[in-house]
């Protein structure tokens, strides 16, 4: 919602004044919590606290009087007011509701709540105003994505980020922001050891941030925080979401953030009894809901982040791996849009299904059944087949190998096939594998996830297009056809291009890293593989990663990055003015094959 302001000139001041300030509260917040040494004395710093809380509170009183309808205006802040009220009652009433604890035990930690807030919510507005801001929403997604990894590598090289005496240099620092804001998985330190529970929590926060999607993420807490978007704002949201219309984009949003938030609660909740499995793995157990939570959430969102050195290979025998990651592997893949039909589709069978129970005369007046879309149904055969074949060419493959053990089993094959193409756990040294294997997997990452997912590749509704492309020319059709409805041409155009620019984006990559890495020792087909799960966001590993060079690491922290956004997406972002032709040239045939 755009609100009219009586004096333009004093708005302006507040915005400005509002960014300084957001900016100064972030500072004292790493001055207050991300050193070990103090960095100024902290009665000051919570005294400069205290002044910005007073600082917001008179900000919004000054666009209360300078907005044009009062009442619009305090809708749209409806969360300041009972915030406040709870404020001040803290301050004033501390020592009468707390009377056993000291006054700054109480109001400090208030203070700070209600900064957070205060930032979160201008922040979050902030990032869904700028992507509305210019014509092209993906070039503004692309910037955010980029201050994203920025402000993560730089918390993460805060003292309190690691234990004490491994300090993290800047390269170490961004490689793990981007791997970890990119869900790929890819790590240059043992996420476990190297870093401090600060550390990781900076690490899972920039993993849900960028499996979410950082504008997607602050719209949604911008609408929790009552923050209604503008028509522009709907309209980028829209063309970042591919919604069909303007009205399912709230109800869109709201999916994905409850989609989310119960989707990764029930996989921690699961997880739980899993890590009693290995004790000594997890020291103590007050961290097994850290532990659980982390797993959850780096499954769903198909990072492949663990806290254990070697993935899950101590857990390959552990019915959690294939009963609850497995499930939340495959359940980020699939896409919102996937599971938002889904979702939908099976309310209506069950509303339909009670409503013909307790009234069957209702029949007539139920009307059209929702009914699974052409995406899902593509997103739902392709994934299948892909998991079942990926699995028997690893059943095969690997058991003529000469370093097979439990590589053929069933369980693994099938782990490994479904988490090539997301998420990048493993539960055997991939190492060990075949040269055949790792050529299953790479082919596998290769195609990645399902549109509007947290996965890279080409996705799997490219590949299905492409084939089905092979299809209707050997078939001599004129239409693309899938499931008896016909692909439109433009469509079709842009699998073909996505593929054929991955592609390319594989080899020249991964001759960058043949060039850096000369004197690693390391085979072409292991630096193909790294780069190829770079690429694909998948974070399997043969152990190149660690050792790479510092131009080697700067090679795979681009690859990230093209591979989280797409390739696709990045040449839009970067020829979206350009105006299409207004003429075309004769034709003349031309002969292929």
């Amino acid at each position: 919602m755009k609100f009219f302001y009586k004096n333009k000139k004093v708005e302006q001041w507040v915005v400005t004044l509002n960014f300084i300030a957001a900016g100064l509260v972030i500072a004292i917040f790493v001055m207050l919590y991300g050193f070990r040494r103090e960095i100024l004395h902290p009665v000051f710093l919570q005294g400069a606290e205290v002044v910005f809380c007073f600082y917001f509170f008179f900000e919004k009183i000054i666009r209360f009087f300078n907005a044009e309808s009062k009442k619009e205006f305090l809708r749209y802040n409806w969360f300041e007011i009972p915030l406040l009220l709870v404020l001040l009652l803290i301050a004033g009433g501390a020592d009468r509701w707390f009377p056993l604890l000291d006054r700054d035990v109480v109001l400090l930690p208030s203070v700070t709540i209600y900064l957070i807030l205060q930032v979160l919510s201008k922040v979050c507005l902030g990032m869904v105003q700028f992507a509305s801001a210019g014509k092209n929403p993906t070039k503004g997604l692309i910037v955010l994505f980029v201050v994203l990894i920025c402000a993560g590598a730089g918390l993460l090289m805060l003292p309190k980020a690691h234990p004490e005496g491994k300090p993290m240099g800047f390269t170490d620092a961004f490689f793990t922001a981007t791997s970890a804001t990119c869900v790929t998985g890819l790590v240059v330190a043992d996420t476990g050891e190297d870093f401090s529970v600060m550390g990781q929590t900076i690490i899972l926060l920039l993993i849900q941030l960028g499996g979410l999607g950082i504008v997607i993420f602050g719209a949604v807490l911008a609408l929790l925080l009552g923050q209604a978007l503008s028509v522009k704002e709907s309209l980028a949201m829209q063309d970042l979401l591919n919604a069909q219309t303007l009205r399912s984009i709230s109800l869109m949003i709201g999916f994905i953030f409850l989609g989310t938030v119960v989707i990764e609660a029930v996989g921690a909740v699961a997880l739980m009894p899993m890590w009693d499995n290995v004790p000594s793995a997890v020291p103590q157990p007050e961290l097994q809901w850290f532990y659980s939570v982390f797993h959850s959430i780096s499954a769903f969102c198909n990072a492949g982040f663990s806290l254990f050195n070697n993935s899950l290979i101590d857990y390959h025998t552990s019915v959690g791996v294939y009963a609850v990651i497995a499930p939340l592997i495959i359940l980020g893949g699939l896409g919102f849009g996937v599971l938002y039909n889904l979702t939908h589709v099976a309310m209506d069978r069950m509303k339909r299904f009670f409503r013909l129970k307790l009234n069957p005369a209702s029949a007539l007046s139920l009307g059209m059944p929702e009914r699974i879309q052409l995406q899902t149904k593509v997103v739902l055969m392709t994934s299948l087949i892909l998991i079942v074949a990926g699995t028997i060419l690893l059943m095969l493959f690997e058991h003529f190998s000469p370093q097979a053990d439990h590589h053929n089993h069933l369980r693994t094959a099938l782990f490994q096939s479904i988490t090539a193409r997301t998420a990048g756990f493993n539960t055997v040294d991939i190492a060990a594998l075949s040269e055949s294997g790792k050529a299953i997997l790479m082919m596998l990452m290769f195609i990645g996830g399902s549109p509007g997912s947290t996965a890279g590749g080409i996705k799997t509704v490219t590949l299905a297009i492409v084939i089905m492309v092979i299809y209707a020319t050997l078939r001599k059709r004129r239409e693309v056809e899938m499931f008896k409805r016909s692909i439109r041409l433009g469509v079709v155009g842009r699998a073909i291009t996505v593929m054929l620019l991955f592609a390319g984006l594989l080899v020249l990559m991964t001759m960058l890293l043949v060039l850096t890495e000369h004197n690693s020792g390391w085979s072409l087909l292991d630096l193909a593989f790294e780069t190829g799960s770079a690429l694909g966001t998948v974070g399997l590993s043969t152990g190149v990663t660690p050792t790479l060079t510092v131009a080697g690491k700067w090679v795979i922290i681009v690859t990230m990055l093209i591979g989280r956004l797409g390739p696709l997406t990045l040449l839009v972002g970067l020829t979206f003015n350009l105006k299409p032709a207004s003429y075309d040239y004769p034709s003349e045939p031309l002969m292929i094959g």
